[in-house]
């Protein structure tokens, strides 16, 4: 049998990181939701905040484990089915992992068991300081795993040295490398849908609680500041798309033409709502929007726009309509995100909210919508970027590994298939369980004005100005 192992190999990491990708942005969002919890128990001393961080923290730690543990395969992968490309670009794109290792890895997990057991051990100054370092560790860590990708992208401060096949690019500066064109964008871009994600998350499972009538005061609470963060995030999101828009159109114009179904150079390009392109007529058909596309890029509806035919096709990704329909999946699901989350934040003003029960129902399963939409816009980057795996320098055929056969890819994705199958299966038992047992809020009838708190202190003053009389 005749295997590509090309093919396969791309098959194999497709499948991998788009698994993985799953849990990173819940990790990232979920620890800076963390962080508004337990600074609002410090601020207010409502125990309603401290037991909702209690119970976040174990769904957290559930994304972390299961989010390392299919990261480290890819790394894995380079070696085994892209070996070319390590060696080519590896002391380029070597450096960042490192750094994410050395300086985001450590410093999540150094405090992480402080996090997770901390509680009742130390003060909870100290505490929340172990919180905001997890946080910082788990944003830093995206930090660096964007830096390498976004050089993949918009490759810059390297020289080739050697020839043949020893020749390999070299860092030339590398503040430069890791600040290349791409990267500031595509990180804000990244984090703020991790926050869209987790965000969703939240409320979907204390939309669920309240559908329940169960842990109301701690699901009240924890759904207000999902919202709330859901809701920033999606208004962002447009802001960042048009800014990312225009580093594209610069450094990369094949796959913003891609991403439209452009063809032809425009002058007032127009920016497709729904439709599809045909690669056989190099056509698109669709609703859209005349000269918008002009407009995102450059701020005019004139400015003329580089059609894929400006390009040699063998330069044009490989499945054009795939690369259209996953970019107007995610901003079309982006889109959703803002009208959603705006209903929420009105209906919460108008304090009317948790007696929606039909609102509660739709928030209770659109947890799937954000994880999808990032998991598009994943798919819209990747495969835009081809037929490069760092663009315009090293071609994606060129980068596989000369030894690997197709038997021997097509084996590992059998197994990677079973193997994380059980881990996704793991992984939803463990929050099923999590879920279903649900915070610990024992008393809430204290949590509703922050007696528990007062009362605490009310009887440590009693205790001192006794202490004071005897």
């Amino acid at each position: 049998m005749n295997l590509d192992v090309e093919i396969l190999a791309r098959i194999q990491f497709a499948f991998t990181i788009m698994f993985h990708y799953i849990f990173p942005p819940f990790t990232m969002g979920t620890g800076f939701i963390l962080v508004i919890m337990e600074g609002l128990y410090l601020k207010t001393g409502n125990k309603a905040f401290e037991v909702a961080a209690k119970f976040w923290t174990k769904i957290f730690a559930a994304n972390f484990s299961i989010g390392v543990a299919t990261g480290i395969v890819m790394e894995f992968e380079f070696g085994t089915n892209w070996a070319t490309y390590s060696r080519y670009v590896g002391d380029i794109f070597g450096s960042p992992l490192a750094a994410e290792g050395i300086f985001a890895f450590f410093l999540e997990s150094g405090f992480l068991a402080l996090l997770l057991f901390g509680w009742n051990r130390v003060t909870p100054r100290v505490h929340f300081l172990a919180t905001c370092m997890v946080s910082l560790g788990s944003l830093m860590s995206g930090f660096w795993i964007v830096v390498a990708n976004s050089w993949m992208q918009t490759p810059t401060a390297y020289e080739i040295v050697g020839e043949g096949i020893q020749a390999r690019a070299v860092i030339t500066d590398f503040w430069a490398m890791v600040f290349n064109p791409s990267m500031m964008i595509r990180y804000t871009h990244t984090i703020i849908g991790a926050f869209i994600q987790s965000g969703f998350l939240v409320m979907s499972v204390s939309a669920y609680y309240l559908i329940k009538k169960r842990h109301k005061s701690v699901a009240k609470r924890s759904f207000k500041i999902g919202l709330y963060v859901a809701f920033f995030a999606s208004l962002i999101q447009p802001i960042l798309g048009h800014e990312h828009a225009k580093v594209v159109a610069e450094y990369q114009p094949t796959k913003l033409a891609a991403f439209e179904g452009l063809y032809e150079t425009t002058e007032s390009a127009p920016l497709y709502i729904l439709g599809f392109t045909d690669p056989e007529d190099e056509k698109t058909y669709g609703i859209a929007i005349p000269g918008m596309l002009s407009f995102l890029i450059s701020g005019s509806t004139e400015h003329s726009v580089k059609g894929l035919k400006e390009f040699p096709k063998e330069d044009w990704p490989g499945s054009i309509g795939l690369v259209f329909q996953s970019y107007h999946l995610m901003v079309g699901l982006g889109t959703l995100f803002i009208l959603m989350t705006a209903i929420g934040v009105l209906l919460n003003r108008q304090r009317k909210l948790f007696e929606n029960t039909l609102v509660l129902r739709i928030f209770s399963w659109a947890v799937f919508l954000p994880v999808l939409a990032n998991q598009a816009g994943w798919v819209s980057a990747e495969v835009g970027r081809q037929p490069w795996i760092v663009y315009g320098m090293l071609r994606t055929n060129e980068a596989i590994s000369k030894s690997v056969t197709g038997e021997e890819v097509l084996t590992s994705i059998i197994l990677f298939f079973i193997l994380y199958v059980l881990l996704f299966f793991t992984w939803l038992y463990i929050l099923d369980k999590e879920i279903k047992h649900g915070p610990d809020d024992h008393d809430p009838e204290h949590f509703e004005s922050g007696y528990l708190h007062r009362a605490e202190k009310a009887q440590n003053i009693g205790k001192a100005i006794k202490g004071k009389g005897e």
